[in-house]
């Protein structure tokens, strides 16, 4: 007796986007197309753009870049799938990150992300019910010298424990202003991304804001350049002993 397997029906195609959203992603795709000498370069802010528009890199997205660019929907898949900040389903508002890379991990960043993951009974990448928080370890922040270091909508949080993050995933739920450690100030995981696509963040103060490498970050700098007292030791380049400083 052969057994009734069933293939399943092909995916219909992505349904376009309403003709008023279509025309104003159309005027924006245009200006960031402008500004490449061929415009499957694109690619990476259009995906932005479209995760503007409704929160997640949806297919109805992919294919609206797929067919601005002259491109396959195969072709914008294989990019969206790639990088970690296209979101491929509904997320929240505001993107709560938590390092668990080496060092933030023996930091605190592994107790952090477990006691969120209590505190908002969601796992990883998993959402609140009410839709303001997602929840994703990161493997890395790129800001090791302020481990732990959790991220919301790609701001800095640094030098984070269990009872700060929690408290701040609150506030954020809501609705109190939370003030990134250093950076722009928070906004919306949508406004994020439209940012990203390369458009202006027009909140007043935002962009002055948004500063620079922080004081820890520039310590070795600084002390290369010979700017700040040397207070610890330096292990010497290979095959220089300390005899041979100064010479």
């Amino acid at each position: 007796m052969t057994e009734n397997v069933s293939l399943g029906m092909p995916q219909l195609p992505a349904a376009p986007y309403p003709a008023d959203v279509h025309a104003r992603l159309t005027a924006d795709a245009k200006a960031i197309i402008d500004r490449y000498p061929g415009s499957r370069s694109a690619l990476l802010p259009m995906l932005h753009l479209v995760q503007s528009e409704e929160g997640h890199v949806t297919r109805t997205g992919m294919q609206f870049c797929a067919d601005v660019l002259g491109l396959t929907t195969a072709e914008v898949t294989a990019v969206a799938t790639f990088y970690t900040m296209y979101r491929r389903r509904p997320s929240g508002d505001y993107q709560v990150g938590v390092c668990t890379n080496t060092l933030c991990a023996v930091m605190g960043g592994d107790a952090i992300f477990e006691e969120l993951k209590e505190h908002l009974g969601v796992g990883n990448g998993e959402t609140t019910g009410d839709g303001a928080i997602t929840l994703e370890h990161i493997e890395c922040n790129a800001a090791c010298d302020y481990a732990p270091v959790v991220m919301v909508n790609w701001e800095f949080f640094d030098n984070q424990t269990p009872e700060s993050a929690k408290k701040m995933v609150d506030d954020l739920r809501a609705g109190r202003t939370v003030e990134p450690t250093r950076g722009a100030p928070l906004c919306t995981f949508k406004e994020t991304a439209r940012i990203l696509a390369g458009f202006p963040d027009e909140r007043p103060g935002a962009v002055a804001a948004t500063g620079g490498a922080g004081p820890a970050s520039l310590v070795g700098l600084r002390l290369a350049k010979g700017e700040t007292p040397q207070q610890t030791r330096i292990v010497h380049p290979r095959g220089e002993t300390a005899g041979q400083e100064g010479e």
